[in-house]
């Protein structure tokens, strides 16, 4: 498996810089996720690593190797698209196989890698069927297994689940990371579901306006955002901010709050935003959870309820606050009414903060290791 380095990736398109200078490298076998909103430039990078897209500027290497000007074929990488891309008129087994095409292995040998390759998918008693007789997920599980059967350096995926409902979604989701568990493949793999990075990647690499923001663990990115967009965007249902400003009550610093007039003296280093006393508190809805008593020493926040989404597993509750609405959870199966005056509590160590100039996270403690 490869390696695959990007040096100061830049791709122009006449005035406009979509890509501008990003450096990462993937480790052999990792899986790595670049995920941001449309138009950030993650989709115009893979295609850059796959040769697709000329380089305006910077380097591409795999395995050390510099492959700006090498053509896709040279590459020995494999794609996998959005859209399927396989051949309507032909089986699974030749859709599977034309890989293999301009390949000098012996026939008995290409068809011994089909059957491999279907086999691993759970694709052998389609091999003789056309693309129209499979479902979606039957029809990406092809396009998978034409880029497997070339054993690749690398794997590259393009959205590939955004084309499939979500039940789909998630038995895809599975089924690539069994997949990658099993093959040890490097994999580098583009979507705006942030669902589909924190499930699947080894390593998320947040994207925005052709930048990268921020790269690291799923869990690193949860619990560690660098800025508001990262928190925002990583972590469903997204996170409550709530504007404030540092101040000092009886002698202690803390941040006191615009609407419910609370104060709060979180954990966290109240320096290093980099801007001004105005400041935005984080804090995820299922850190916020509806109480009757709250600990001592909890960060709590009163207000009206004004919608509930029943999920089965979690209730998600909608609380005004003042001039806004903040998301909390509502633990077991107890379901408040619209128009209940409410109680949310949440562990101070739970708390995020952010400049509101700069959005740039406020210094947090290290997390525990287990």
């Amino acid at each position: 498996m490869a390696t695959i380095a990007l040096e100061k990736l830049v791709k122009r398109y006449g005035p406009t810089t979509i890509v501008q200078g990003i450096d990462l490298t993937v480790a052999e076998g990792e899986f790595v996720v670049l995920v941001g909103p449309s138009g950030c430039g993650k989709s115009t990078t893979l295609r850059m690593i796959a040769g697709l897209e000329d380089v305006s500027d910077g380097l591409i290497r795999i395995d050390g190797r510099v492959v700006n000007q090498v053509e896709p074929k040279g590459r020995n990488i494999a794609m996998v698209f959005q859209n399927y891309a396989i051949y309507p008129h032909v089986t699974v087994a030749e859709n599977i196989g034309f890989g293999l095409y301009t390949s000098t292995l012996p026939k008995a040998e290409k068809q011994a890698r089909i059957q491999e390759v279907a086999r691993s998918l759970g694709l052998e008693a389609l091999l003789d069927r056309r693309p129209a007789q499979l479902s979606g997920g039957q029809r990406q599980r092809v396009a998978i297994g034409r880029a497997m059967v070339r054993n690749p350096s690398a794997f590259l995926f393009d959205e590939p689940l955004s084309n499939l409902d979500a039940q789909l979604r998630g038995q895809m989701r599975i089924e690539i990371k069994r997949l990658h568990q099993k093959l040890g493949a490097t994999s580098v793999f583009v979507t705006h579901d942030q669902v589909e990075a924190m499930t699947m990647a080894d390593r998320i690499v947040v994207m925005r306006e052709g930048r990268i923001l921020q790269i690291g663990a799923p869990m690193e990115l949860y619990e560690r955002p660098i800025d508001v967009f990262t928190a925002r965007f990583i972590g469903s249902p997204t996170m409550n901010l709530l504007p404030g400003a540092l101040a000092s009550r009886d002698g202690a610093d803390g941040v006191a709050l615009e609407d419910g007039g609370a104060f709060v003296r979180p954990p966290i280093a109240l320096t290093g935003g980099g801007g001004g006393t105005n400041v935005l508190l984080g804090v995820r809805p299922h850190d916020l959870v509806l109480t009757g008593s709250p600990d001592a020493g909890a960060f709590t926040l009163s207000g009206t309820v004004a919608v509930v989404e029943t999920l089965g597993t979690e209730t998600l509750v909608h609380v005004d606050i003042g001039r806004r609405s903040v998301i909390g959870l509502a633990p077991g199966r107890a379901v408040p009414v619209p128009g209940q005056r409410v109680t949310l509590a949440a562990d101070p160590a739970a708390l995020h903060l952010f400049d509101a100039a700069t959005e740039r996270a406020f210094p947090r403690p290290l997390l525990q290791q287990p």
